[in-house]
């Protein structure tokens, strides 16, 4: 007994299940705290129970059926029935531990079942009694109360529904408003928010078992509340809501966005859970609850606005909370427009500064997450409840506005918010411009009241307001650079689509962009790309607003011309129907201007007037009504015609409308101006005496066509006017009162938006508006689901181009008037992160204009022009332009500038503090001295300081200047203390704050610039330090040194880029090193040195030309630069380069090469040795490395050579170069270049084959043609030595390495360089035989022709076989010679002849016999012709008969002045004439002489033809020579100018005879050699010719003619004259000839003689007849008489 008893004992009460022992516990306290008396029935009910419970561990339970799941139902109804008796409100004591059990059971899960309005279930009964003990009264109960009431929603076994939910939050409501306690009150709304998290928590995932979150007391203070602010209270009521919300309320491998996702899609279905009805009921209900407003009684009531101001808390919990499925269900969406907005507007009418914060807190939480659903509500919110704040300037509420600045710096801080805002308003024709009006709005604060103007405001508030809105304004820049950054970031990866709306009808909204920015990509990722609007379409539409608001602007300054442009630039249609249609509809429009438009008698402003009346539906209205209806549009014009107009068809419209109301229109219209008259007066305070109704029925009787409307229509409209105003539309409210989309009238928001009033008295009209607001409520439900309301989103970054271009204006001005004007580190520290931003996003959007605004703004504001008026905002400023340069590098192009400029100025700031002595000092002086100065200088700089700072420069800083000027002011005029040196040395200390090292930095991290930014860069500081060294005060070499620097840091860049960059630099040292200042230009060159020798130290690949494009400036700067030492300095650069990169040298060859070409015409003697010495070295030792590139290095190189041949000062240099040339010859040939064809297969000396050579070797023709050519021109050297030297060498190099060269090679030669040497000698040799003005240059140019002929000859005859070709060409040279006006030169040219053929006559066919005869013989045709000229050279020439002897030399010699001017040009004619013919006869001769001699060694190889061409040839010359001799008038006057010049006459005869001794000679060979030849030529008969010739040209000398009567015309004449002793000497000299043939004669056989006697006797005859000078004549005669026609005649 005893032990069972025991184990009784140690049972615990109610039993063993969990539930039967929170239930035992709770029962016995309720036992012990029950009054005997008064509970007796509650204590034997409990002790039941408790019997119940214990029995229950043994009994079979059927827990499907109980409500505490593992407990029987008996005993589980047995513990509900004792607890529901327990939760006595009247007992606390007893109440409390029910409550308590209650509270533990639900918590535990134990209870189970369905909480219903006046259910049956013990579940229901039990949550109405708790509800009935959270009623006011005991504390401890009230939140014993609470506690039950948050386990109740807690518990997912319990499902609290519909209307039990809504009475549990009233029950939480009424406690936080009723309770006595502020512990309670607090605990009660934190217990309130804690059921609104865990409701719509089960609403996101469409679950009962959730994880939800603790509410903190944080969240939910309401600071304007103190009772609730206590430290302890708060601890006190975190700690209820964290004991109230203790343990798991679901499973741990539950997540909670895993059971978020879980219900994603239930929203799209038409019907909704259970779950989620109960929470759209909860919201509504809270809305309802916000919208309670105080009764007329009482309208102040505190705990009204407690209750209000605790409702909108938690709204704003639930939205600020609301997840994906609130964005995506239409109901929970519509719930938010009919409901809390409708509480938003309702609201927005109360003064109280929490309730307003609240609005906005709401507002923010709508805009941040729904704006995609509430784009027009949110264009109706955001003015009214956010911009009229902001906009208002003057007198504004202090708070109320910090709540908008702080409701805008936290919106600004979304980027997507302000994207979307500006593409979903400002962009939207139909929407107001938020964002322009933001940014303008913040501009106007900033800039704070104006002057002369009466605020409210304090300055100190003012100054709060100013900091704050550039505080916005910054943050708004720097989100639309935080968006572009990632949009630039994704957009690789994003495809942007064409721009389709979103309709609200559908439930797939758009969320991107809402929620912030972390998820919104995401998001985006996963919709449809359909969503994304393209930025080229809003371009348009934007472009189309700011077009429409322009013809907006326009109308309401002249509306006629306003209309005119909006229909021309296609705005408005053209009729006057769609005129009417944007009247009636457009913003904005002035009312009074819509008025006048509407009243002018014009045709088409008439037509739309009668259209816009006709497109007002005043049907069902009576006529007062339709009258204030048509006057809201606009205001009636104060011209009486007009209004008659307007209210003429006023009155037929009306009356089309409603047509019983009167019998014709007139009544309308004289009724409607009764009215309009009566609203005057009634309502007017200028009208004293107002009319009575009695007036107004007397004014209207017999109207309606002749009879009385009735009385009490007329008293009704009266009564109606009286009461009610018609109010036409103001001037100055009209952009207020006129909404910016159709839609917002449709919801007739314009009278909201006028009834909310930020005055004292805004609350007190609420009252009259109810209805007002009941009908806008109605208009909300009638409008949505019929329309489609458009939403974009965009992701091209684009789109930042319009808004700045909407924003730069507003935000330049309110940054920089606020640095300028202020020096609060906050403001300025603002501004400056304004500024850097919108560079940053001008930058990258390439927005030119604006980024230099933005820019300049900064730099201007560094003030390192003006250092004397430094602060801290500008150490700042410098700081934000060195952070522009580092970050932004890549995008400021042209604005680099700017921002090196500043650098620059700082440096030299930098280096006055310093006390370092400037650069002009080093400058001033040649370059050797300031280094040595600068060397000395350096160790003493510290202990100078002081008297550094009162240097000139220092003064210069310390007067200042303006940022745009070059140089700070230097008047000398303008004193500067002491105090101002040391307030300006103060200044610079403040720029200490910023190293030199960060300056460092931006020239260090050049190289991470991009391709387009680096030449950006290079071009600015190239500007940047031309402007430091043309400075005339102060030049500086800053950039200079950086320029350098840069250089090295981006030398090894792709070269693409580097190119780009190295052609700024090259243009820079250009411009630099031809400056006047001798020590810049030598430390620029010297600068370029140091690059050069950098870049050398890469290879180059062949073909490219880099090197040399780097070399240009050397080149251009030695070209075009006169000083002396920077030529030489140049030559010095190029020379050590050359030989300390000469392995490394490609392209870079021909710079070299320019570069010393240039300096081999140079005027100092000094740099032509230098250059000629490199020069030498690089041909000796380095020849390899200049064949190894390309053909134009060893061309370059030979023009280089070239052009030291014309150096001034030492001849010996010159033939040092062209034997340099032969030397390049000599090392072309040993290094195997042949040009040998392309089938031929010739190896290369094996000393190339060690990699050096990279030349194409089937080219090498291009390395010999220039050598060659080049020496080709040299011949034509005015000095006879350069000339005559260049043609032995380069005939020397084709003789000596002509083997090295192919046929077609040679043929390139001829044509290329060798016929080019004699292409002058065709026109010389005609044009210098008709003057006598012969120049040295023409002698010596044609000696070194002739040289070079003699030499062609010469390497023709050695390399005939490949030069066959050339045959007729060369023949062609060399015979041309013969026709030379000079003897020597003629000479050479027959002797050369002779040279060539005796060379190659045995080579050569009959037809190139013939070719070279034939050359011959043309060239000795064309020297007939002198002797043409000579004649009518002297054919008008007179000869003096006497004149002063003079001697013939001395005419060449002497200059004696003649008494007759004609007279001694005759004579030097004369003298001319008869050298020419002197000449001309003595090459005559020559061309007999190597005919002649032409015959007799190479006979053999002659055919009949080629000796007919012989013959030919002297015959002509025989002719030619008798042709000359006959000419008695020209030898006359050659005789009679010989006499007086006493000069020798031209031997004619002697000429002539030798001629004819040389035929004859010829053809008797001929004759003798070849008698087979004779025949076929006729050579007897050539003979006799010329014998039959010479006898009667002896007989004419002698004064006999022939022997015929006809040919003597005066017979006794030659009886009479004796011969002269002229004629005597002639036929001494023509003697031998005729002896000749008579000899020839008697050597004929007897046939032939007999046959040619009866030819020759006459002439035989008249010799006898004759004189002669000789008795040889007649011994000879004698001798053919009688040894030859003797016989005959004894026969």
């Amino acid at each position: 007994m005893s032990s069972s008893a025991g184990d009784a004992d140690a049972e615990p009460l109610g039993g063993a299940s969990p539930a039967g022992r929170v239930l035992g516990r709770a029962l016995d306290k309720v036992i012990k705290h029950s009054s005997w008396r008064k509970h007796s029935a509650l204590v034997s009910t409990c002790k039941s129970a408790l019997d119940l419970l214990s029995s229950a561990s043994t009994a079979a339970s059927e827990p499907s059926a109980s409500p505490i799941p593992g407990l029987p139902a008996p005993a589980a109804d047995a513990a509900l029935h004792a607890l529901l008796l327990a939760l006595d409100p009247a007992s606390p004591k007893v109440a409390e531990p029910a409550l308590e059990c209650v509270a533990s059971l639900l918590s535990l899960r134990l209870l189970v079942g369905e909480v219903a309005t006046a259910g049956p279930s013990p579940v229901s009964k039990l949550f109405a009694a708790v509800l009935s003990c959270g009623g006011l009264g005991d504390d401890t109960l009230e939140l014993a109360a609470l506690r039950a009431l948050v386990a109740f929603v807690r518990c997912p076994a319990v499902s609290l529904r519909g209307e039990c939910l809504g009475q549990m939050v009233k029950a939480c409501y009424n406690l936080y408003l009723g309770s006595s306690t502020g512990g309670n009150q607090l605990c009660a709304k934190l217990a309130l928010a804690q059921v609104l998290v865990i409701v719509f928590a089960r609403v996101e995932a469409d679950a009962m078992d959730v994880r939800v979150r603790t509410i903190s007391a944080a969240d939910m203070m309401d600071l304007s509340d103190r009772s609730l602010n206590d430290s302890s209270v708060v601890q006190g009521a975190q700690a209820f809501i964290n004991e109230a919300m203790e343990g798991s309320d679901a499973p741990e491998e539950a997540p909670e966005a895993c059971v978020l996702a879980e219900g994603g899609g239930v929203g799209e279905e038409e019907s909704m859970s259970l779950i989620r009805e109960d929470g759209l009921a909860l919201f509504k209900n809270l809305c309802k609850l916000s919208m309670k407003f105080a009764t007329p009684d009482n309208p102040d009531d505190p705990v009204l606005l407690r209750g209000k101001v605790l409702s909108l808390e938690l709204l704003r919990m639930v939205i600020d909370n609301a997840g994906p499925f609130w964005k995506a269900n239409a109901k929970y969406l519509e719930a938010i427009k009919q409901y809390l907005c409708l509480s938003l507007l309702k609201n927005s009418a109360l003064s109280a500064m929490s309730v307003f914060q609240l609005l906005c807190s709401i507002f923010m939480g709508l805009l941040l997450r729904f704006r995609s659903g509430l784009k027009e509500e949110i264009g109706i919110f955001f003015p009214m409840l956010v911009l009229r704040v902001l906009e208002n300037v003057l007198q504004p509420s202090f708070l109320q506005k910090m709540t908008v600045l702080h409701f805008l710096e936290k919106i600004c801080k979304e980027p997507q918010v302000i994207i979307d805002i500006f593409v979903n308003y400002d962009c939207d024709v139909d929407a107001p411009n938020i964002f322009e009006r933001i940014v303008n709005g913040l501009l106007k604060t900033a800039l704070g009241v104006p002057d002369g103007s009466t605020t409210t405001l304090t300055v100190a508030q003012d100054q709060t307001f100013r900091i704050e809105s550039v505080k916005c304004l910054a943050t708004v820049i720097k989100s639309m650079g935080t968006w572009m950054d990632q949009q630039l970031k994704i957009g690789e990866n994003f495809q942007i689509s064409s721009e389709v709306p979103t309709s609200l009808d559908n439930n797939h909204m758009i969320h991107n962009g809402e929620e912030g920015t972390g998820m919104d990509y995401d998001l985006q990722s996963e919709s449809s790309s359909s969503e994304v609007s393209d930025s080229s379409s809003l371009e348009q539409r934007r472009a189309y607003k700011i077009e429409l608001q322009k013809g907006v602007a326009l109308f309401n300054r002249k509306p006629s011309k306003g209309i005119d442009f909006l229909i021309r630039s296609k705005k408005v249609g053209q009729s006057p129907e769609d005129v009417a249609s944007f009247l009636i509809n457009t913003a904005g429009l002035n009312a009074t201007m819509v008025g006048d438009y509407l009243g002018e008698r014009e045709e088409f402003p008439l037509k739309v007037m009668h259209a816009y009346v006709d497109a007002l539906n005043f049907k069902g209205m009576d006529f007062g009504e339709a009258i204030r209806f048509f006057l809201q549009g606009f205001r009636l014009p104060g011209e009486a015609q007009k209004i008659d107009r307007i209210m003429e068809k006023f009155a037929e419209r009306y009356c089309k409308c409603n047509p019983n109301v009167f019998t014709s229109a007139d009544t309308a219209y004289i009724l409607a101006y009764s009215v309009i008259l009566l609203n005057t007066d009634a309502h007017s305070a200028m009208v004293k005496d107002k009319m009575s109704k009695a007036d107004f029925m007397r004014n209207n009787r017999g109207i309606d066509d002749g009879k009385d409307l009735p009385e009490d229509y007329l008293s009704a409209l009266y009564d109606q006017i009286v009461s009610n105003e018609i109010k036409m539309s103001a001037d100055s409210s009209a952009a207020q009162t006129k909404q910016t989309n159709s839609v917002s009238k449709l919801l007739g928001l314009d009278n909201i938006i006028n009834f909310v009033n930020w005055g004292q008295e805004e609350d007190k009209a609420h009252g009259a508006n109810d209805l007002l607001i009941k009908h806008i409520q109605e208009k909300f439900k009638a409008k949505h689901g019929k329309s489609e309301i458009m939403f974009y989103v965009v992701a091209d970054a684009t789109i930042l181009r319009f808004m700045m271009e909407a924003c730069w204006a507003p935000m330049m001005a309110a940054f920089s008037v606020t640095l300028d004007q202020s020096d609060d580190k906050a403001a300025t520290s603002q501004c400056l992160k304004g500024l850097r931003s919108a560079v940053h996003v001008t930058s990258v959007m390439c927005m030119q204009t604006q980024r230099d605004a933005f820019l300049t703004s900064i730099a201007k504001f560094t003030s390192l022009h003006s250092a004397a008026d430094m602060k801290q905002k500008n150490v700042d400023a410098v700081k934000a332009i060195i952070s522009i340069a580092i970050e932004d590098g890549n995008y400021l192009q042209e604005s680099w500038e700017h921002v090196l400029t500043c650098l620059s100025r700082f440096e030299h700031l930098h280096l006055l503090g310093e006390g370092v002595p400037t650069d002009a000092s080093f400058l001033a002086v040649p370059l050797v001295e300031s280094e040595e100065k600068a060397q000395k200088s350096t160790s003493v700089v510290p202990s100078k300081r002081a008297n550094a700072l009162q240097n000139p420069a220092v003064m210069a800083a310390v007067r200042g200047g303006s940022y745009d000027s070059t140089v700070a002011k230097t008047s000398a005029s303008v004193l500067v203390t002491p105090e101002q040196i040391n307030n300006f040395i103060s200044n610079i200390n403040l720029l200490d704050q910023i190293g030199i090292v960060e300056l460092n930095h931006i020239f260090a991290h050049s190289q991470r610039l991009n391709s387009d930014a680096i030449v950006a860069f290079v071009k600015a500081l190239c500007k940047v330090s031309m402007t430091e060294l043309q400075s005339p005060s102060d030049p500086r070499i800053f950039c200079l040194t950086k320029i350098v620097e840069i250089a090295h840091y981006n030398i090894n860049r792709i070269r693409l880029v580097w190119s780009r960059i190295w052609k700024v630099l090259s243009d820079f040292f250009v411009s630099v090193g031809l400056l006047e200042n001798l020590s810049i230009a030598i430390f620029v060159m010297d600068s370029l040195r140091q690059l050069a020798m950098k870049f050398l130290e890469r290879e180059e690949l062949a073909n490219y030309n880099f090197q040399n494009e780097f070399l240009k400036p050397f080149v251009v700067v030695m070209e075009r630069s006169d000083v002396p030492e920077v030529r030489e300095l140049i030559v010095r650069c190029v020379s050590q380069m050359v030989l300390t990169r000469v392995n490394n040298i490609k392209s870079g060859w021909k710079g070299v090469f320019t570069v010393f070409t240039s300096a081999a015409a140079d005027d100092t003697k000094s740099t032509v040795l230098l250059a000629f010495g490199t020069m030498e070295r690089i041909v000796r030792d380095y020849f390899r490395y200049i064949t190894e590139t390309d053909a134009t290095t060893f061309t370059d190189c030979v023009q280089c050579l070239i052009a030291f041949t014309s150096s001034q000062f030492n001849s010996e240099a010159s033939l040092n170069a062209i034997a340099f040339l032969r030397f390049c010859a000599v090392k072309l040939a040993e290094e195997g270049f042949v040009c040998q064809d392309k089938d031929a297969d010739t190896p290369r000396n094996s000393g190339m084959s060690d990699g050096y050579a990279t030349v194409n070797k089937n080219d090498y023709v291009s390395f010999w043609v220039p050598l060659l050519a080049g020496l080709a021109r040299l011949t034509s050297d005015s000095r006879l030595t350069i000339g005559k030297s260049a043609v032995g060498v380069l005939f020397d190099i084709l003789k000596d390495h002509g083997h090295l060269f192919s046929q077609s090679f040679w043929a390139n030669i001829f044509q290329s360089v060798i016929y080019p040497l004699f292409s002058s000698q065709r026109s010389r040799a005609s044009d210098l035989t008709l003057t006598s003005n012969i120049i040295d240059d023409d002698f010596s140019t044609l000696e070194t022709q002739t040289l070079a002929m003699k030499s062609l000859v010469v390497i023709f005859v050695n390399f005939f076989d490949v030069m066959r070709p050339e045959l007729a060409r060369i023949a062609s040279i060399v015979t041309y010679f013969i026709r030379s006006p000079y003897k020597h030169s003629a000479s050479i040219g027959v002797s050369a002849f002779l040279r060539l053929v005796d060379g190659v006559g045995s080579k050569l066919s009959k037809e190139e016999w013939r070719d070279i005869l034939l050359c011959f013989k043309e060239s000795l045709s064309q020297t007939f012709v002198v002797f043409s000229k000579i004649v009518r050279m002297m054919q008008d020439i007179e000869i003096p008969d006497r004149i002063e002897s003079y001697s013939e030399a001395e005419q060449f010699s002497d200059n004696e002045i003649y008494i007759n001017d004609e007279e001694e040009a005759n004579m030097e004619t004369t003298s001319y004439a008869i050298v020419k013919l002197k000449n001309h006869m003595a090459l005559l001769l020559l061309v007999v002489q190597g005919i002649i001699k032409l015959y007799e060694e190479q006979g053999k190889y002659l055919t009949v033809d080629h000796i007919s061409i012989l013959l030919a040839m002297i015959s002509a010359i025989a002719t030619h020579a008798s042709e000359v001799s006959s000419d008695s008038l020209l030898q006359m006057k050659f005789h009679k100018a010989c006499s007086l010049l006493e000069a020798s006459e031209p031997a004619v005869v002697h000429f002539e005879n030798e001629t004819y001794q040389s035929y004859l000679k010829l053809l008797q060979a001929l004759l003798h050699e070849h008698p087979f030849l004779s025949e076929d030529m006729d050579i007897q008969s050539r003979i006799l010719d010329a014998c039959e010739k010479i006898l009667k040209t002896y007989l004419n000398c002698a004064g006999h003619g022939p022997s015929d009567e006809a040919s003597q015309s005066d017979p006794t004449l030659h009886c009479i004259v004796p011969l002269g002793a002229a004629k005597k000497e002639e036929l001494a000299a023509r003697t031998q000839l005729v002896l000749i043939v008579v000899q020839i004669l008697r050597s004929l056989d007897k046939d032939s003689f007999m046959r040619v006697l009866p030819r020759f006797f006459p002439l035989l005859v008249d010799l006898i007849r004759c004189e002669h000078s000789s008795v040889d004549v007649q011994h000879a005669l004698y001798k053919i008489f009688k040894s030859s026609i003797g016989p005959m005649i004894q026969v």
